[in-house]
């Protein structure tokens, strides 16, 4: 079964470090966000994905078929006019007739797709918020969905739309998308994939809705370190380090130096990280990083960083050179 993956957005709420990297290549609990879905897709049986890039796409392309032998094919989305636009532009890889699934390439979820991928008709992830102004929402009646609202301005559900769609036959979608984009149908100024699927569900499409409990965002800073923190609960590190203290739950690769440091909990350590005389928890330092000489609390540092000085909260980007006095 196919899967698209939509991952072209540039990622402006996690600067400085999406300057430098798409934020799906960001590293969350030891790996890349894409990383954490690509796991689970494949788990279910995905055995192509059609992934939709953009700004910086050809390192998530080099990734991906680095780390993955299943069939990749990459569509270049050169403007972003929304996830509906997107979509449309995988229509030449796709099988009108075969069913299809879609999921958001920067979100990471703790769902069991199996059940999803056999269910008799096409099917959203849904989870309750407190907020669903940001999102497209469901009004379900049991388990079917009524009715889909594109980041309502009143309160209509509070069923947030989470990123994951199963559709049990990708033409009657693509019809819809054409219908959105052949007459400029925009909500917000963009064409959206939630008024496509409502355009089907009006055509007499049967949707059903089911639930995720585990929906992870990695968007803001403040979220990647709480996805963070989630994904390495049940992490414990197995080596020792020469004058350290390690306080699980921790990632810390294999390749990273640690000396007289007292790490985590909730600590991520990418690949050739030297870290000396430091206090670190609840942060993420990236490949190759330096940090000697500080306390890191909530903090995100940055591949090939250098961080030295005082206690302090850092949020630094690639390559950057810190000194704190």
């Amino acid at each position: 079964m196919k899967a698209i993956i939509p991952v072209a957005g540039i990622g402006s709420r996690l600067r400085p470090h999406t300057f430098s990297h798409p934020k799906v290549l960001l590293n969350v609990a030891g790996k890349p966000i894409i990383g954490h879905i690509m796991d689970k897709l494949i788990a279910a049986g995905i055995d192509e994905a059609i992934v939709i890039v953009g700004y910086l796409g050809d390192m998530v392309e080099d990734w991906l078929t680095k780390n993955y032998s299943i069939k990749f094919t990459f569509v270049v989305q050169t403007e972003l006019l929304g996830l509906a636009h997107a979509i449309w532009l995988c229509k030449p890889y796709v099988v009108e007739n075969e069913p299809l699934l879609i999921i958001l390439g920067d979100t990471i979820f703790d769902v069991d797709l199996e059940p999803v991928l056999k269910s008799p008709f096409s099917t959203l992830g849904v989870k309750e918020v407190e907020d669903p102004r940001r999102f497209g929402v469901a009004i379900t009646n049991g388990e079917k969905i009524l009715k889909l609202v594109e980041k309502p301005d009143t309160l209509v559900s509070n069923l947030a739309i989470v990123g994951l769609y199963f559709l049990q036959q990708a033409g009657p979608l693509f019809a819809s998308i054409n219908y959105l984009i052949g007459n400029d149908i925009k909500t917000k100024g963009e064409y959206q994939l939630t008024d496509a699927l409502q355009s089907m569900i009006e055509g007499g499409e049967t949707f059903t809705a089911f639930t995720v409990q585990g929906w992870y965002d990695c968007g803001k800073p403040e979220t990647l370190l709480a996805t963070n923190e989630i994904l390495l609960k049940n992490n414990v590190s197995t080596k020792a380090y020469p004058g350290c203290i390690i306080n699980d739950p921790v990632f810390i690769a294999d390749s990273a130096i640690l000396e007289n440091s007292i790490i985590g909990p909730n600590t991520t350590i990418g690949e050739k990280a030297v870290i000396t005389n430091t206090i670190s928890r609840n942060s993420i330092i990236g490949y190759n990083a330096r940090v000697t000489h500080i306390m890191l609390d909530h903090s995100i540092v940055g591949n090939n960083a250098f961080i030295t000085g005082n206690f302090q909260q850092i949020n630094v980007g690639d390559y950057s050179e810190i000194r704190v006095g």
